[in-house]
């Protein structure tokens, strides 16, 4: 059907901004789900973002039918979703927050430059640390709060399921856990909502022949917190995980699943945090975010979570 507008939402069309090793990851990724039928690609390097293109375009015949080109801003007023991954890389012995400075300093060029356009789609902010950057976001665009989250802890949470489906021997996608809080150091695995199909984390540890469980929770959690450490130490970026990751959540919009992912979005309250985005399970659908969802979580779980939220809240002030 011909839209009737120029401004009106093809939710076929996805913009990445940003061709570093996680925005080409995520594309080559967006190509292979078949999701879209067009994406444009924006980089301050207009060269690299042409070779990406080009590259990522030579496999659509293995794949479905799409229009993948280098653009620039004019190309997103009728986009339904522009993800951002522009930033700079998180080096070796770099903590997330250490990327503070140089990425809002990135974001306010960008932000601006979408804000100048009619787009009335769904930002999802990649680049870290997420959850600061989801939250200047927000107050650089002014849009709604459903149309604006971060990648959050999705990826976190797919790394702890995984090393629970590795630790039990059973598939991780029967193992339902949450990373939850900031997407980076002060992260927290909360063991109190963990089951494994209904049945719960310790009842099914034991089952499989484990009992020392705060010993177990202790390593796998570290695990999970340390693991982009360990993969950037050993080949200098991460960028597969998290291109699955914003693929999933594409998927979830686009097809309008209201899944709940552990997103970045505004917090107004809960567990006494407000005023910050801090990842958090979500409905998430063609709106962006829906509602948050309540997890049950326990005194220490709820004290760390504040904790985490207090350490952005600080370095955003700062």
């Amino acid at each position: 059907m011909e839209r009737d507008c120029k401004h009106c939402l093809n939710y076929r069309k996805v913009v990445m901004i940003g061709c570093g090793f996680v925005g080409s990851a995520s594309a080559f990724s967006l190509m292979q789900s078949g999701l879209f039928s067009e994406m444009v690609l924006i980089d301050s390097d207009k060269m690299k973002a042409e070779g990406e293109a080009l590259d990522i375009s030579h496999g659509v015949p293995f794949a479905k039918p799409m229009k993948i080109y280098a653009g620039d801003y004019d190309d997103i007023e009728d986009a339904s979703l522009i993800i951002i991954s522009a930033g700079a890389n998180q080096k070796q012995g770099e903590t997330r927050l250490d990327l503070v400075k140089k990425n809002i300093s990135i974001f306010q060029s960008i932000i601006p430059e979408i804000t100048k356009r009619d787009f009335k789609g769904i930002l999802l902010v990649v680049a870290n640390p997420v959850d600061i950057l989801t939250t200047v976001t927000l107050k650089l665009s002014g849009y709604p709060e459903n149309r604006v989250l971060g990648s959050g802890t999705v990826l976190d949470t797919a790394r702890l399921k995984y090393e629970l489906g590795k630790h039990l021997d059973v598939d991780s996608r029967s193992v339902h856990a949450f990373i939850i809080g900031e997407h980076g150091d002060s992260e927290i695995a909360a063991w109190s909502c963990a089951n494994v199909s209904g049945i719960k984390l310790d009842d099914f540890c034991e089952m499989r022949g484990h009992y020392n469980h705060e010993e177990a929770m202790c390593k796998i959690s570290d695990d999970v917190k340390n693991s982009a450490y360990e993969i950037i130490e050993r080949k200098k970026a991460t960028y597969y995980g998290i291109a699955m990751s914003v693929k999933r959540i594409c998927e979830a919009i686009i097809r309008d699943e209201k899944s709940i992912l552990p997103v970045s979005s505004m917090m107004h309250g809960q567990y006494g945090i407000d005023g910050i985005c801090l990842s958090m399970p979500a409905i998430v659908g063609k709106n962006g975010v829906e509602t948050h969802v309540p997890l049950q979580l326990n005194d220490e779980e709820i004290k760390k979570l504040q904790i985490s939220a207090q350490t952005l809240q600080k370095i955003l002030k700062e």
